[in-house]
C-alpha cells in the first residue's frame, strides 16, 4: 500500500459517505439546507397545446377587463366593454363572446408578473423557458422540457412540434438536439423539409437510401454521423403516409374548419389533429396574416382594428376547446395561450398601449385541471396586483404538474444540475 495513502478507517469512511450523501441531496433540492419540496399531486394530463400570441396580448382589452376608457380623450380603461361568461362573476371582452360560453372550462391567471417589458425578445424568452437570460446557459423552453421529460405518447411521431417560425426561445438548450421540435409554417404541406419533392418516386427514395447506406457503412459508428443518419431515418419515417396524413385538414367537417376561423384557426384545428396522433406538445403561432397590420403589439395605429385579432382568437380558442371536449381529449389535452407580458390601460398619443409586466394574463383551459374562470385579482386598470401573484415559473410549475412531471426536480445542463423552474410552486388551487 502507498504509504501516502492513510487506510480508510471508520470514521473517514463515514465522513467521505456523508459527503456523498450531501452531494446527492444539493443535486435535488437547490441549496443544502433548503426546507425539502413539498408533497406534489400530479396531473393526469397527457398532451399539450401551447398558443403563443406574439407582440404582447392587452390584458385590459380581452381577458381582465376594467371600466371603458377613451383613447381620443386619454382616459384609461378598456377599449371595450365587457360581458359576463358562463362562471359567475367573471366578465371578459364583448369581443370573446364565443369563449364566454365555455369559461367553466378554462382559468385566467390574471396575475403573471415579470420584470422583463422592454425588449420582447427577451420577454419571449422568459416566457419560454422560465429563465431570465443570463451568462452562457441557454435553458430549455417548457415544450422541449416536457418532450424531454415525456417523449411522444405514441410511437412514430415526433414528441414536439412548432408550428410557426423556430428561434432559440423555442428550442431544446442544454438539453440537446433529442428534446428539439419539428417546425412548419404551411398547415396544408406538412413538417419542412420532410415532405418527398414531386418528381421523386417512393422507389427512387428507397434507391437513395440504399446507396447512403452502403456508402457510409463504415463510418455510422462515429457520433456526427450517427446523429445525421438517425435524423434522416426520423425525417424519411415522418414523411411516410401515416403520419403525412394528419395534415390534410380537408378531410374535416366544412362546418368544423369555419369554426375554427382564419388562417390561426386552422393551426389549432391542425394542433387538435397532431394531439389525436400522439404528439406531446404543439406549439401554434399566431404570427401570420395579422388583421389589424402589427399582430398584438398594439402601439399606436395597431389598436385600431385589434378588435378583429381578438374575434379571431376568439373563433379559434372557444372551437379547440369545444372540439377537444366533444372528442373526449379536452381533460387529458392541457390547452395555454401566452404571451411575453400585457398593456397599460393608459394610451399613447396615437391611441395605441405601451409594455406592461407588472400584471398580465395567461390562460389555461382542460388538462384536468380544477377550473375557477380566473386566478387572482388585480386593480382598477389591472396594472397592480391585489390577490395571488404567480411569476412565470410559477405557471410552469403549474404546467408540469398537470402533465405529470416534478415541478421540483433537477434537469443537467453541462457540470451542474438546474432546477426545472427557476424557484416556481404549481398554483395549488388549480391541481386536481
Amino acid at each position: 500500500m502507498n504509504a501516502s495513502v492513510p487506510p480508510l478507517s471508520r470514521r473517514s469512511f463515514l465522513a467521505a459517505a456523508s459527503t456523498t450523501a450531501l452531494s446527492a441531496t444539493a443535486a435535488t433540492w437547490p441549496a443544502w439546507g433548503a426546507t425539502p419540496p413539498p408533497p406534489v399531486t400530479f396531473g393526469k394530463a397527457e398532451h399539450c397545446l401551447f398558443l403563443w400570441l406574439a407582440g404582447g396580448m392587452s390584458q385590459i382589452d380581452t381577458f381582465d377587463p376594467k371600466r371603458l376608457g377613451d383613447a381620443k380623450g386619454k382616459k384609461p380603461g378598456s377599449a371595450y366593454g365587457s360581458i359576463p361568461t358562463s362562471v359567475p362573476g367573471v366578465r371578459l371582452s364583448e369581443h370573446l363572446k364565443r369563449t364566454a360560453r365555455v369559461m367553466e372550462q378554462v382559468t385566467v391567471v390574471r396575475t403573471v408578473n415579470h420584470k422583463v417589458v422592454d425588449e420582447h425578445a427577451f420577454a419571449t424568452n422568459l416566457v419560454h423557458t422560465g429563465h431570465p437570460t443570463t451568462g452562457t446557459i441557454v435553458y430549455p423552453s417548457v415544450g422541449s422540457v416536457i418532450a424531454h421529460e415525456r417523449g411522444a405518447v405514441t410511437e412514430g411521431v415526433p414528441a414536439y412540434i412548432l408550428i410557426g417560425y423556430p428561434n432559440v426561445s423555442r428550442g431544446p438548450g442544454f438539453l440537446g438536439p433529442k428534446a428539439g421540435y419539428v417546425y412548419l409554417t404551411d398547415t396544408n404541406a406538412g413538417p419542412a423539409g420532410f415532405t418527398r419533392p414531386a418528381d421523386v418516386s417512393l422507389e427512387r427514395q428507397t434507391n437513395r437510401s440504399k446507396l447512403l447506406n452502403a456508402i457510409g457503412r463504415d463510418a455510422k459508428s462515429a457520433a456526427p454521423v450517427a446523429a445525421y443518419a438517425e435524423a434522416v431515418e426520423e425525417s424519411l419515417r415522418l414523411a411516410g403516409p401515416q403520419f403525412s396524413r394528419v395534415f390534410r385538414l380537408e378531410e374535416e367537417p366544412s362546418y368544423l374548419r369555419e369554426s375554427y376561423g382564419g388562417e390561426f384557426g386552422q393551426r389549432c384545428l391542425l394542433g387538435r389533429r397532431l394531439v389525436e396522433s400522439g404528439v406531446r406538445f404543439v406549439e401554434i403561432s399566431h404570427n401570420l396574416g395579422f388583421l389589424n397590420g402589427t399582430g398584438w403589439d398594439t402601439h399606436n395605429e395597431g389598436m385600431r382594428k385589434q378588435h378583429l385579432l381578438i374575434q379571431e382568437l376568439d373563433s379559434a380558442l372557444s372551437t379547440l376547446i369545444t372540439d377537444l371536449d366533444q372528442r373526449g381529449l379536452l381533460e387529458k389535452t392541457l390547452v395555454v395561450v401566452g404571451t411575453e407580458f400585457g398593456r397599460p390601460a393608459h394610451f399613447d398619443a396615437r391611441g395605441g398601449r405601451g409594455h406592461q409586466g407588472t400584471s398580465f394574463s395567461l390562460v389555461l383551459a382542460g388538462g384536468g385541471l380544477k377550473h375557477t374562470g380566473a386566478h387572482g385579482v388585480t386593480d382598477d386598470l389591472a396594472k397592480t396586483i391585489l390577490e395571488n401573484p404567480v411569476s412565470i415559473p410559477d405557471f410552469h410549475a403549474t404546467m408540469y404538474t398537470a402533465l405529470g412531471i416534478d415541478p421540483y426536480k433537477t434537469l443537467h445542463g453541462g457540470l451542474r444540475p438546474i432546477p426545472i423552474t427557476d424557484g416556481g410552486h404549481p398554483v395549488q388551487s388549480l391541481i386536481g
